[in-house]
């Protein structure tokens, strides 16, 4: 009755690198082959990813199906968000090779969730969750981020089985749980957190009568919280003789009992509407029946311990390999050091936002400078006299540089180094602009031009370019997010409410932002969205027909805007690195992945 075995493959839906690593992470830790086989997300693609020091490649497919059928997965590991998780997860279930899905998503809806656990039940499979960290068969599996990082797993000893069943509602709670188990007894064999939303894929009394069944199994720890009743049918089982192996078990929220009002704890179903469901009387129906609880959270430790002496659980010698660092990690930790690349003089940031020669962007709009100073600072890193200020274009200062690693900057850089002249490593530089870099402003316009005049709300556009599996241009941003903003679209927002009287696509472009924020705090409007709606409300503002806006879009006039910003501080990195005599270029080998 083991959740998971060592030979179990595991399919992640949706593409989220950390969850994924930290699941590999587990794998090499306690030696087992990589247990994910498959990733599904929106395009079919290779995931990098590491097991030990060693990368590897995860498929990633577009059609879940087409992934479930190729791998015939046990483990479905569904990071979708809760207005996505149901679709996949009844995919899932209904592949005969599936055994259990655990839903990590919190919020999942009730209806929806209930027709999941009606079909899962039809199936004979195991859901896990919503709101849930996952699941952790010692020795075999971890399904999500039970346990938490490689150093809390090592020291809760979750690389060796034990014979401790630990089932909690709360995911925090099992982590805890876990490092308690660890120093009373031989340790956890198996951890599941089931979730703290309203309707869960599979209750603790199913996990319980579970462990009841599990010959390795000798002790069973539970952690439930305030809200339900279903201690006592677990009360009730235990009096019936269903349940005969040792039970601990602690009901988290008894301090709601000081307040004289109803307490809603963090998860959807941690209140307690009527007095049954409180904390003190579903622990005193437990104890009746023979199940252990301890009068105080401090003392379930002790009782662990008692439990676990009388029934001869000691603790068992274990083997592990322990992940190396990444080198992030390593590098924070100043535990590594390595030269750097390139050397760049004349554009970093400060405080957050980009500066040219150490001028931020901010002071340089605020001070009304002309293109002309911009191109000083970037070309000769000087101020140069207000006769050479000649370019007025706001959105040439703002698009002028973004430092030496973004491609344009890199490709002139490594172009100038091969002692090639200004123009080629202009050229060089220039030739990089497209779909990924520069071009996405075009994309943005056309986008937004064309849902707004369709009259489509921002939600209805965001669900059909979902529809169609397409990225909306204009939308996300690698290290900028919504509690992170970007200086740059902060200040273009403020000169285009300012400026223009009626910014109808800006407007249209944020509301676009509003949909997209509610599935990951990344997906803000960035600079290339910002610019491009604007340039759009600027074209109306000035005057122009209708046809001439409609020619200017499908020509592409603000990629050759890009083109013309960016030229300057193209120009200047070449400059920089001749004035500095930077040598011959030439990528470290250990930034490179050879894929045989």
């Amino acid at each position: 009755m083991k959740l998971f075995t060592r030979e179990d493959k595991m399919l992640v839906i949706n593409l989220k690198p950390n969850f994924i690593q930290r699941i590999l992470d587990y794998d090499y830790l306690i030696g087992r082959d990589p247990s994910i086989v498959a990733v599904a997300h929106r395009n079919n693609s290779l995931h990098k990813a590491f097991y030990g020091s060693k990368e590897i490649m995860v498929p990633v497919y577009r059609d879940l199906k087409e992934a479930l059928n190729k791998h015939n997965p046990q483990v479905i590991l569904n990071l979708a968000s809760f207005r996505s998780a149901y679709l996949p997860t009844k995919i899932a279930l209904e592949h005969p090779s599936v055994r259990v899905v655990v839903i990590v998503a919190e919020g999942v809806p009730e209806r929806e969730m209930k027709e999941l656990i009606k079909l899962a039940k039809e199936k004979g499979k195991i859901i896990i969750g919503p709101a849930t960290f996952g699941a952790l068969t010692v020795g075999a599996l971890r399904a999500g981020v039970v346990g938490g990082d490689v150093n809390n797993l090592i020291k809760s000893r979750l690389y060796v089985p034990g014979s401790v069943g630990l089932v909690t509602r709360s995911g925090g709670l099992l982590n805890e749980m876990f490092r308690m188990i660890a120093r009373a007894s031989d340790g956890v064999n198996e951890g599941v957190a089931v979730g703290g939303d309203v309707f869960p894929g599979s209750t603790m009394l199913e996990h319980i009568l579970r462990y009841e069944k599990n010959l390795e199994v000798k002790l069973i720890v539970a952690v439930s919280e305030i809200g339900g009743k279903e201690e006592y049918e677990i009360a009730r089982l235990k009096k019936e003789g269903k349940i005969t192996k040792p039970l601990i078990m602690w009901v988290a929220g008894s301090s709601a009992e000081l307040f004289p009002w109803k307490v809603q704890f963090g998860h959807a179903a941690a209140k307690a509407g009527k007095d049954e469901e409180k904390a003190l009387p579903k622990m005193k129906a437990l104890r009746e029946a023979g199940i252990i609880v301890p009068e105080t959270f401090s003392q379930l430790e002790d009782a662990i311990r008692e439990q676990s002496q009388k029934l001869g659980l000691v603790p068992k010698e274990g083997h592990y390999n322990k992940p190396p660092l990444d080198f992030k990690k390593a590098v924070a930790q100043g535990l590594v050091r390595r030269p750097t690349s390139i050397t760049s003089s004349i554009s970093y940031e400060v405080n957050g936002e980009i500066a040219y020669n150490g001028v931020p962007l901010s002071q340089l709009i605020e001070e009304n400078s002309g293109i002309g100073r911009v191109i000083g600072l970037l070309w000769f890193k000087r101020d140069l006299p207000e006769h050479f200020q000649k370019f007025l274009e706001l959105a040439l200062i703002v698009l002028a540089d973004h430092g030496p690693h973004v491609s344009g900057a890199h490709n002139a850089i490594v172009t100038a180094r091969a002692g090639k002249d200004v123009i080629d490593s202009l050229a060089s530089g220039l030739l990089t602009i497209g779909p990924r870099f520069g071009g996405a402003i075009d994309d943005a316009i056309r986008y937004f031009k064309d849902a707004h005049d369709r009259g489509l709300s921002p939600k209805e556009f965001v669900e059909e370019m979902k529809r169609q599996g397409k990225i909306i241009p204009g939308i996300g941003h690698r290290v900028k997010s919504k509690h992170n903003p970007d200086k740059r679209v902060e200040l273009m927002k403020e000169f285009a409410f300012s400026h223009i009287k009626n910014p109808r696509y800006l407007k249209y472009a944020l509301g676009v932002e509003q949909e997209t924020l509610k599935k990951s705090e990344k997906l803000i409007l960035n600079v290339d969205g910002t610019i491009g709606a604007i340039f759009l409300d600027m074209l109306y503002e000035a005057g122009f027909s209708e046809d001439e806006i409609r020619e200017i879009v499908e020509i592409g006039y603000v990629n050759g805007l890009f083109a013309l910003a960016r030229s300057i501080g193209i120009i200047g990195h070449v400059l920089d690195q001749k004035r500095l005599k930077q040598p011959l270029y030439r990528h470290p080998d250990d930034d490179v992945f050879i894929l045989k």
